[in-house]
């Protein structure tokens, strides 16, 4: 992979210096950037496997590349950049860009990469993740000679079908400093993750705590065993309860704490798309509308720019929602339009031409990217006329016409909607409560319900993996249908009892 791309030389490795110096010039801080130029097919490859040339082997990189391929080749979308969170900051760029788009990739990159730095969500994230992901992979396919290909890969489907259900509050944890485990110990393998020497210690105490579950009983003959509370529940790190409380091969824990590993690396990404690509389009467009274009480039840089930022009734559009909510702060801040006597002044003409030249706006931003995610960026700082200026409603699908027509233009109605889709990055919020449900070893789990119901039929598949690795059945209390209910899975069947 590595030889398909080449670092930039001449007029782009000139044009980058000048992008940098005026991004330093701007107050930007980043680490080292990197750039790096390929073809289409190549950034095809590196965004299927999530901006890293080297991963485990796994079928769906394969269908994520297919899905890209043919997307570019049938022109529904273009990647134009790609940029790596690590230290250095590692950044790609595609061959058949012209000039104008280089510089904007370039401008665009650099507000990535200080934002990556510099956001608080983004602090404990490993900067040298290049590494990690290449040591998984070689480790991944060592599991696989070893084990076989399908086996392993069967695994990893079931572990990645459950990547999302993370706790949030764990980015922030400090790594736990632990004695190093004799290698006489681990004879087995061969340079073992941290994940598994954790396990280990972790298996070991969970043992000596319960020693009535080291001979698991099957399926078919669950017997009565003592009452024991957990003290690590409830939890909602569900692949760390898993890799350390579930009877598994060590190579099984293994895989579980790379892949959990990896899950909490592209967190923070997922928690501030809006703010990360909001931020990024704003320093492009400052950069390029006042220091980087020339005057041939105008026309070009503007089509394009707008391309990007075009809005749906489907989806909200992250780049145009972030811009453009990053200028409206600043020019609130600018103008003085915030704090208790501008939102309790009722003249309405006093109002709107408010201006006390605060000149505070560009120091603001700076500070909300530091410390904000998407949720608390929106919850904050959007605003009812934001929205009626920016056109933004509540959509829904009418089979009647065959199109998306506009639901509500009540405030309350489109924040709700919004922070709601945020919650989560969109997903079902999960919990470990119990992994002596009913007395007999089974895992209990809660659906955390704020007003979107599970999916059933991903529901039913979730719990059978979890059950899989478990090696015991699994039980996930839900609202189904606006009821109260249980959705149960003994090994064999799903079924549903309300509560």
């Amino acid at each position: 992979m590595m030889n398909r791309t080449k670092p930039i030389q001449g007029e782009l490795l000139e044009l980058k210096n000048i992008i940098e110096s005026h991004a330093l010039d701007y107050g930007l801080d980043f680490y080292p950037v990197v750039f790096e130029e390929c073809d289409y097919d190549t950034v095809n490859i590196l965004a299927a496997q999530g901006g890293f040339p080297s991963r485990y082997p796994h079928w769906k990189f394969g269908l994520d590349y297919d899905q890209l391929s043919k997307g570019y080749a049938y022109g529904v979308q273009k990647i134009y950049e790609m940029v790596i969170n690590t230290d250095p900051c590692y950044a790609y760029l595609l061959k058949a860009n012209n000039l104008v788009d280089q510089k904007t990739v370039m401008a665009h990159v650099y507000g990535h990469a200080d934002f990556f730095k510099n956001n608080y969500w983004f602090s404990g994230t490993n900067r040298k993740m290049m590494d990690v992901m290449a040591n998984n992979g070689t480790k991944i396919r060592r599991y696989m000679n070893r084990f076989g290909q399908d086996k392993v890969e069967t695994f990893i489907d079931k572990v990645l079908s459950l990547e999302n259900l993370l706790e949030h509050n764990l980015l922030f944890e400090k790594r736990q400093k632990v004695k190093k485990v004799e290698e006489e110990e681990f004879d087995e393998y061969d340079g073992q993750s941290e994940a598994l020497k954790s396990f280990f210690r972790s298996k070991r105490r969970y043992e000596d705590e319960k020693k009535e579950l080291v001979e698991a009983p099957s399926k078919d003959e669950f017997t009565e065993i003592e009452t024991l509370r957990d003290s690590s529940l409830p939890s909602r790190d569900i692949l760390g309860f898993l890799m350390e409380k579930a009877p598994l091969e060590d190579w099984e824990s293994d895989i579980i704490g790379m892949l959990r590993e990896e899950a909490y690396y592209f967190l923070p990404q997922r928690m501030t798309k809006i703010m990360n690509e909001g931020w990024a389009s704003y320093w492009h467009s400052t950069i390029m509308t006042n220091n980087a274009l020339n005057a041939s480039e105008v026309i070009d840089f503007a089509d394009h720019h707008a391309g990007v930022m075009a809005m749906s009734r489907q989806q909200i559009n992250p780049y145009k929602i972030g811009i453009e909510l990053f200028r409206d702060i600043e020019y609130r801040w600018d103008t003085g339009k915030f704090g208790k006597e501008y939102n309790e002044c009722q003249d309405m003409h006093k109002k709107a031409n408010w201006n006390t030249s605060a000149n505070l706006g560009r120091k603001k931003i700076f500070e909300i990217r530091k410390t904000h995610n998407d949720i608390t960026f929106i919850d904050e700082f959007l605003t009812e006329e934001f929205c009626m200026r920016q056109n933004i409603f509540t959509y829904k699908f009418n089979p009647r016409t065959n199109r998306h027509e506009v639901d509500s233009r009540e405030f309350n109605e489109i924040k709700a909607k919004l922070l709601n889709q945020l919650t989560n990055s969109g997903n079902p919020v999960i919990e470990v409560t119990d992994s002596n449900f009913s007395n007999r070893g089974e895992l209990l789990l809660k659906h955390i319900h704020y007003g979107v119901d599970l999916d059933y039929g991903q529901a039913c598949e979730t719990l059978k993996n979890i059950s899989s690795i478990w090696k015991r059945p699994c039980v996930i209390d839900s609202i189904v249908e606006g009821a109260p209910s249980r959705i149960l899975y003994d090994g064999k069947e799903v079924r549903t009892q309300k509560l």
